[in-house]
């Protein structure tokens, strides 16, 4: 099985690549500190492996891998802000150390450079415009009604998580021509896999380290901010559970996919294991 340490030096490559063409030199600055100062590049990661897969290439993904991890990446300097956190990644947040209005102006030139890496490809911009379309919607729910239900919360997740991991599959199999019911299949995955991985974060937010989690802890309690935990009477160990069906719901619709590559898909089935297990 190839190990994911050459995408994973593909990913970094390209960003620093993409971070360096920025002008003038405060936004390179500043874009570089933000998408440079680490992360899992989950996203990515799932947009080279899907389209691995399908019968792609690591390479032929590349871009799109990257362009997803910049509007990751743009979303969570306006969580920063929201969320008023001084730390990310175990750093200075950018709002932080350069003030609103330069996060806000970084954020746009994310998105930015993101978009250029998709134009080329009309499929490609129609999913991801879907998905920043749900994130919004996210957003704008969740500063403006507290879910009342453990179903309106996962309708919310799914919007403000697994609507980019959904995007980062699709893009995987859209670089890999796949037809509509594997990027369909793909797509169903990765959302699933988000709404765990949101589940899991509102679980390490209740109990974890900061130290080990890279940022503030109790964000959720203290904002009042609709975590499950905050919306039912779950225990943590409960909501890893909930966590739990929803990656194995994502583990059965990858098994619907007939794959190209066995090695890519599991290791997308790792993930899966992954999002529920993670430390930080």
């Amino acid at each position: 099985m190839e190990p994911l340490d050459r995408r994973q030096r593909l990913i970094e490559a390209r960003l620093e690549d993409v971070c360096g063409d920025l002008e003038p030199d405060a936004l390179r600055t500043s874009v570089s500190e933000a998408v440079l100062s680490g992360g899992k590049r989950v996203r990515p990661m799932v947009t080279l492996l899907s389209c691995e897969t399908v019968g792609g290439t690591a390479e032929g993904a590349l871009d799109f891998g990257v362009g997803i991890e910049l509007v990751h990446t743009a979303s969570l300097l306006v969580d920063d802000i929201i969320d008023r956190s001084a730390v990310r990644r175990g750093a200075e947040s950018t709002w932080s150390a350069h003030g609103h209005g330069p996060a806000i102006v970084t954020s746009d030139g994310l998105l930015g450079e993101a978009f250029a890496l998709f134009s080329d490809e009309p499929a490609a911009m129609r999913a991801v415009s879907r998905a920043m379309v749900e994130l919004g919607e996210g957003e704008a729910t969740e500063l403006t009604a507290m879910p009342t239900s453990e179903a309106e919360y996962v309708a919310l997740a799914r919007r403000k998580t697994g609507a980019l991991f959904r995007a980062a599959a699709e893009l995987g199999a859209i670089a890999a021509d796949g037809d509509r019911a594997t990027i369909d299949a793909l797509g169903e995955y990765a959302e699933r896999v988000g709404v765990a991985f949101q589940i899991r974060d509102d679980v390490l937010d209740a109990v974890a380290d900061p130290a080990t989690l890279g940022k503030p802890t109790g964000i959720d309690a203290t904002l009042d901010r609709p975590s499950l935990l905050q919306v039912t009477d779950l225990s943590p160990d409960e909501a890893n559970e909930r966590a739990r069906a929803q990656a194995d719901s994502a583990v059965a619709a990858l098994e619907s996919v007939e794959p190209a590559d066995a090695d890519a898909r599991s290791y997308l089935l790792d993930l899966a294991e992954f999002v529920v297990e993670r430390e930080r």
